[in-house]
This record gives C-alpha cells, structure tokens and sequence, in this order.
C-alpha cells in the first residue's frame, strides 16, 4: 500500500523497517508523529508503541489507527514518561535534533533494552565546501522523487526545528556517544545510525 504522502523522512522509513532485527518483540516509534512509521512497525514486531510529545499528533495517529498500536501523549525525554530498557527496538526519525544531542542520545539510549538496537534518522546543516557539494547531489534525486510521489509532504500540524549540529559533529558526536554504531550519511539530506546495546554481562 503507497503512502499517503512522501517526504525526506518518509523516505528512509524502508532503512529503518530494514533494520528491525527478525522476531522483534518490543518495538517504540519515538516522535511518532501521526503514527505512519509506527503502523508500518506493526507488520514486524509483536506490539508497538508510538509516543508522541503534542497532542495534536498522537490524535491524528490514534484516528488513523485505532486500537492496533499504543499511542501516547508522552516526551521521552521524561525519565518517567516510558518504562526504561523495555523496547526491542527503539526509532526515532527526525527527532533528536529538537534537543541537545547528548540529552536526546541518552534518552532514547534508556528506553532501548540490553541486546536491543537503536536506529535514529537525523538531519545536520551544512558547514564545509563538500558538504554543500554532497547535498548538492541530492537536489536533482529529490524534486524528481517528489514529481513521481506526489501528494502532500506531511500530516498538519507536525512540529519543524532545523538542526544545530553540522554534519561532522553528527557524525563525531555519535560514535561518541554510541561505540560501534553504523554512522552513514545519505543522499537526501538526513544520516542514519544503527547502534545495538550490548546485553548485560552477569555477576
């Protein structure tokens, strides 16, 4: 089934369905948005959870899907609002940008169980000469995806930052903070990371 709309987002959700690990139990869409990301989640995991901080979004998510995901009104950010090291399999797209990168990491960090993995598509601006080079690239591929997708570029309402990292500090501040995480920056103007958290070791 197309989606019902496409955008930069929307169009690495296929990297993040890939990289759901097989018979995932516990899956969490952090900054769930109107919830297409976390229905698309459904088809590989036991349950799933979208949380969303506005209200706004996890309405429009909870008309679209009813009763086949928990949604909640909840901002991770919340030691409290989501039950730590419980999710399988943690997303976040587009979301760590709207706070201090260390805080959002740290977060979503928490919420991802030991033997879990971790996948964040984020956004960076442009610094050097070759980063404008390498963004130059993705101009062409995205007006003809979005000539060929058509339709309306998000839900109403979604909330829009621009980033204040560029795109070496992404990438430094990453392998930092998530030690042998898959870093890679893409064509369309986000970078994914793929980070498993290591299982726990015994007494």
């Amino acid at each position: 089934m197309p989606d019902p709309y496409w955008n930069h987002n929307v169009h690495y959700h296929r990297v993040v369905l890939g990289a759901v690990p097989k018979g995932c139990g516990k899956a969490l869409d952090v900054g769930c948005g109107d919830g297409l990301l976390a229905r698309k989640l459904a088809a590989r995991a036991v349950s799933v959870t979208g949380a969303d901080r506005s209200p706004e979004m996890i309405r429009q998510a909870r008309v679209a899907s009813p009763g086949t995901i928990t949604f909640l009104e909840a901002d991770y950010l919340d030691g409290s609002a989501l039950p730590e090291g419980e999710y399988d399999f943690v997303s976040a797209v587009a979301v760590v940008h709207h706070a201090r990168f260390e805080d959002a990491v740290g977060g979503l960090v928490r919420l991802t169980a030991p033997g879990g993995r971790l996948v964040i598509v984020g956004m960076a601006y442009n610094k050097t000469r070759l980063d404008w080079v390498l963004s130059g690239c993705g101009l062409l591929a995205s007006l003809l995806l979005r000539r060929l997708r058509g339709g309306r570029r998000g839900p109403p309402g979604m909330p829009v930052e621009d980033s204040a990292m560029h795109w070496s500090e992404a990438r430094h501040a990453a392998r930092r903070l998530l030690p042998g995480c898959r870093f890679r920056r893409r064509l369309l103007w986000r970078y994914t990371v793929v980070w498993d958290r290591p299982r726990e070791s015994g007494p």
